[in-house]
């Protein structure tokens, strides 16, 4: 019920000198691992079908739409000025479209692919990219679609220099193993090997880089990537059947992801499902969460502290430089950063 809102649980850690509370906006039997933020509301996706909102505002409001009986996992979600976009993981892949004014649903692409599993839509320069497991040929493709006077595009980005190695793929945690900035899209992999993808869009091609990430079993690598700019970016993930592990599990970059850095290894919380800079910190200051912490850094990445021992989160997104909201299994909460 909204009237949790104010029911806050008070944290006496604080850093900077500054404290925060923390309030439960959302309870529901649901897993969250998508959100988005729009109108004075937070937007997800879920388990069971589940799509919804609930209000950021004082006034009680919220609404919890079934976009289907067969209990579908949603794992994406992504906006324009018009609607929102989210697929379910596991075939057939089915695609939908939601009016923001109306709310009223409509199918617009099944993937029938035998190995359809995708793990984040994003969207950027009036274009939604998504990207799902390979196909057994290990073709990497990134689908790229668009709606234009209503008619929704379907594209898959393939070229035969950029193929997937045995056992790579990437992770549906929290729908941000894909970023954006300027004219660039990032995709980060993990399992067998852990890479980033860079697509160039006024050139239209994609460049492929190493990193120094944990990776070589299915359950290791990065889970997601944040860009400050076009050339800061960071890096998280881990293992996610060996939660305490914090060895190469952050790395950022200086220069647009080509080569990349292992940051607090060995000193950090563990594995991590979601991060996020701050805003308005200037790369400084970053987020990051996962199912057993929250974390923070105030210098660029390079240490971290454990702020909130607050488990099952997922997703994680800034509302303003003091707000943030974060989403995970059963639940949604909100972090506000206090005066000093």
């Amino acid at each position: 019920m909204k009237k949790l809102a104010f029911l806050l649980v008070l944290i006496s850690t604080s850093f900077h000198s500054q404290n925060f509370k923390i309030d439960t906006l959302l309870t529901d039997k649901i897993s969250i691992r998508a959100i988005q933020l729009w109108d004075g509301k937070v937007w997800y996706s879920g388990t069971d079908s589940k799509f919804g909102f609930v209000s950021l505002k004082d006034k009680p409001d919220k609404k919890q739409l079934l976009l289907s009986d067969k209990k579908l996992q949603f794992r994406t979600l992504a906006q324009n000025k018009k609607a929102f976009y989210l697929a379910n993981i596991e075939s057939p892949a089915i695609f939908f479209r939601i009016d923001k004014k109306t709310l009223d649903q409509e199918i617009v692409k099944i993937d029938s692919a035998k190995n359809a599993f995708y793990d984040a839509i994003h969207f950027h320069k009036d274009m939604f990219y998504a990207f799902s497991d390979p196909e057994d040929d290990l073709e990497f493709k990134m689908p790229r679609f668009a709606e234009k006077n209503g008619n929704f595009s379907f594209n898959v980005q393939t070229s035969d220099d950029f193929v997937l190695k045995k056992g790579e793929a990437a992770f549906a945690a929290s729908n941000t193993n894909i970023a954006s900035v300027d004219n660039f899209v990032w995709l980060a992999t993990g399992g067998m090997s852990s890479r980033i993808f860079k697509l160039d869009l006024k050139a239209d091609n994609y460049e492929i880089y190493e990193t120094p990430f944990t990776q070589g079993t299915s359950s290791q690598g990065i889970y997601s990537i944040d860009f400050y700019d076009k050339n800061f970016g960071i890096a998280v993930g881990g293992d996610y059947t060996k939660q305490a592990d914090n060895t190469n599990n952050i790395a950022t970059t200086n220069d647009g992801g080509q080569t990349w850095q292992i940051q607090a290894s060995g000193k950090n919380a563990g594995y991590m499902t979601c991060v996020k800079f701050r805003p308005s910190t200037k790369g400084k200051e970053i987020v990051a969460v996962g199912d057993q912490h929250i974390s923070f850094s105030s210098d660029y990445g390079k240490t971290w502290t454990k702020i909130s021992d607050e488990k099952n989160l997922y997703a994680c997104e800034w509302v303003d430089k003091n707000t943030l909201i974060l989403a995970g299994k059963d639940k949604i909460i909100r972090l506000q950063f206090l005066d000093k």
